[in-house]
C-alpha cells in the first residue's frame, strides 16, 4: 500500500463497534446472558437512529446483569478487527498523526484493543461490577453522540490540530455529530441514515480505504 507524501498533521477519531471491529461488543456479551436476540434488535434500532442511544444502552446493559467478568476475556478473544484496520492505524501512526477511539461500547474491551494497536487516546462506557459479576448498569457519563463530538473537539484542542484537519469515522447514528463536526466526516459500512448525512462514505469492506478520501482533501498548512 503506497500513499503520496502528506505534510499536514491530522487527528483521526474512530468509532469501535462495527467500524474498527466487525462486531457489536454488547451483542457478544449478551451471548453470555442469553439475551442476544433482544440486544441485537435494540442495537439495530439505535444505530438507525430510531431510538435514543442512552436509553438503548440502558436497556441493553440491563440484560447483562449477572454475567461474570470472565466474559470479557472470551469476548476479547472473539472480537475481529475490520479488514484494513491494523494497516490504517499503522499508516496513520507512521505519518505522526494522532489516532483516537471513541465508543458507545465498553472500556473493558476498548482499552485492550487500543493497547494492541498502540492507541493511547480512547473513551468508552464502563460497566458496573459487583462481586465479580455485571450489575446491569454502567458507571459515569454515557458516551453518546454529543460526547463523541465533544471528545473530538477536546482532543483537537489538546493536540493543537485545527478542526478542519480532523477526521471522524463511524457507522451508526451515534456517530453523526462527530462526523458532522470533523473537517472530514466519513461513514464507513454505515447505516442508511448515516450515509445520507455524512459528507463522505466508504461502503467497506476495508477500513484503510478511507485514506483515499483523506488524502484527496486540501489541508490547512
Amino acid at each position: 500500500m503506497t500513499h503520496r507524501p502528506v505534510s499536514t498533521r491530522r487527528l483521526v477519531v474512530m468509532d469501535v463497534d462495527s467500524t474498527l471491529i466487525t462486531q457489536e461488543v454488547v451483542e457478544l456479551l449478551a451471548d453470555h446472558a442469553g439475551t442476544r436476540a433482544l440486544v441485537t434488535d435494540v442495537t439495530e434500532r439505535a444505530m438507525r437512529g430510531e431510538i435514543d442511544f442512552a436509553e438503548s444502552l440502558r436497556e441493553r446493559v440491563a440484560t447483562l446483569a449477572g454475567v461474570p467478568v470472565s466474559a470479557f476475556e472470551d469476548v476479547l478473544g472473539r472480537v475481529t478487527l475490520t479488514p484494513g484496520a491494523p494497516e490504517l492505524v499503522a499508516e496513520l501512526q507512521r505519518r505522526g498523526w494522532t489516532v483516537a477511539l471513541v465508543s458507545g461500547g465498553f472500556e473493558e474491551i476498548v482499552a485492550p484493543l487500543a493497547a494492541r494497536l498502540g492507541i493511547t487516546h480512547f473513551r468508552a462506557n464502563r460497566l458496573e461490577v459487583a462481586d465479580g459479576v455485571l450489575t446491569g448498569r454502567t458507571t459515569g457519563p454515557v458516551v453518546d453522540r454529543a460526547t463523541k463530538e465533544a471528545t473530538l473537539r477536546e482532543l483537537a484542542a489538546a493536540e493543537g490540530v485545527d478542526m478542519a484537519d480532523t477526521v471522524a469515522i463511524g457507522d451508526g447514528a451515534n456517530d453523526l455529530d462527530m462526523i458532522g463536526a470533523a473537517g472530514i466526516g466519513i461513514a464507513f459500512a454505515a447505516k442508511p441514515v448515516v450515509v445520507a448525512q455524512a459528507p463522505y462514505s466508504v461502503p467497506g469492506p476495508r477500513l484503510d480505504a478511507v485514506l483515499e478520501i483523506i488524502d484527496a482533501q486540501p489541508h490547512t498548512d
